[in-house]
């Protein structure tokens, strides 16, 4: 029964992504027709603003489909090697530590590409997460305890507080700089509307490394999620299977915040709705949530671009609506099981 849920959860996933990545590339300000869209990707001859329309969709759509599927298996990551369900790179502060570290760049030392922005958005990402998982492991009296010990509360706390004072730093370095103001804007609610193919071609390198890591790991976090006891009888490395765990997340938050600014939620929703019908195994769940990640993704966009007509709802606006009441039922229900 368990195995048929599973792959009919696959297939719906499946037929999603087929139909939301068309839809992804007609629907706008200015809708296309299927048959012009149809027409323009195998290469007959269209009018020539709908080409323009349909190129710049395309890219898009892809930006759209790598940052979702980043975001999705790092929230995967993020919750199995904490042990917490609502570890995610938005929640825990993760996102908005990049952002802080791009719009120092810009401002500081007059960073302005792509290939600039993500070392400085790794930096950021890495950074943020070490404290946040800091601050939640330290217990007054008690000193460090360990990070399988700090619950989702202490977690989310820790993450907001790290994620309110970054924030803070943010408009204090970009409100007296109109510039920067300018450069910066679009990472504050995150979109995938001003991507390029060359930012695409940077990011991408990371994107694959945080994602074959992630899967290289799937046997060592399923034997960790027996408990860190079992886990080194077993054979397995726990410090470094956390650390490389984090590492991949890291990599996948950061090359994404680096091209779409910092997109909320999608880490913290997705693994929870696959686990539903997959179960806790990580060789369903990460690759599962990586395909509903993008399609959550360009779901949240298309849902953005359609009631914000004549103009568009940044997609970073639409998963907050959508995962903020997600987020205050996950923490409930952590908290009552406890």
């Amino acid at each position: 029964m368990k195995r048929n849920k599973h792959w009919g959860f696959l297939v719906v996933s499946l037929v999603l992504l087929v139909l939301v990545i068309p839809l992804s590339v007609m629907i706008g300000a200015r809708n296309v027709p299927f048959a012009d869209m149809l027409g323009a990707v195998q290469g007959k001859e269209v009018d020539a603003i709908v080409s323009a329309i349909i190129q710049k969709r395309i890219l898009r759509t892809v930006l759209g489909l790598l940052a979702g599927c980043a975001l999705g298996t790092a929230g995967c990551l993020m919750q199995s090697i904490t042990r917490n369900p609502i570890a995610d790179p938005a929640i825990l502060g993760v996102n908005t530590g990049a952002s802080l570290f791009v719009v120092s760049g810009i401002a500081f030392f007059n960073i302005h590409t792509t290939s600039q922005y993500i070392w400085f958005a790794l930096s950021g990402a890495a950074i943020t997460s070490f404290l946040v998982f800091g601050l939640a492991s330290f217990s007054p009296g008690k000193g460090m305890v360990s990070s399988k010990n700090s619950d989702p509360i202490r977690l989310a706390l820790a993450g907001a507080a790290i994620s309110t004072a970054c924030s803070s730093l943010i408009s204090t370095v970009m409100l007296p700089r109109t510039n920067v103001m300018q450069v910066f804007r679009f990472w504050q609610t995150g979109s995938i509307g001003s991507g390029t193919w060359d930012g695409i071609r940077m990011v991408l390198p990371f994107m694959a490394v945080g994602l074959i890591l992630a899967v290289i790991l799937i046997p060592s976090l399923n034997v960790l999620a027996l408990g860190d006891d079992i886990a080194m009888g077993l054979g397995v490395n726990v410090l470094r299977t956390r650390g490389l765990g984090a590492l991949a997340a890291v990599l996948l938050c950061g090359a994404t915040t680096a091209i779409a600014g910092p997109i909320g939620f999608i880490g913290l929703m997705v693994p929870h709705l696959v686990s539903q019908f997959c179960g806790t195994d990580l060789k369903r769940q990460i690759p599962l949530s990586a395909l509903n990640g993008a399609n959550l993704l360009l779901l949240a966009d298309l849902v953005g671009r359609y009631i914000g007509r004549p103009g568009e709802l940044e997609v970073g606006i639409v998963t907050a609506f959508i995962g903020a009441p997600v987020f205050i039922m996950i923490v409930g229900k952590a908290k009552v099981g406890k």
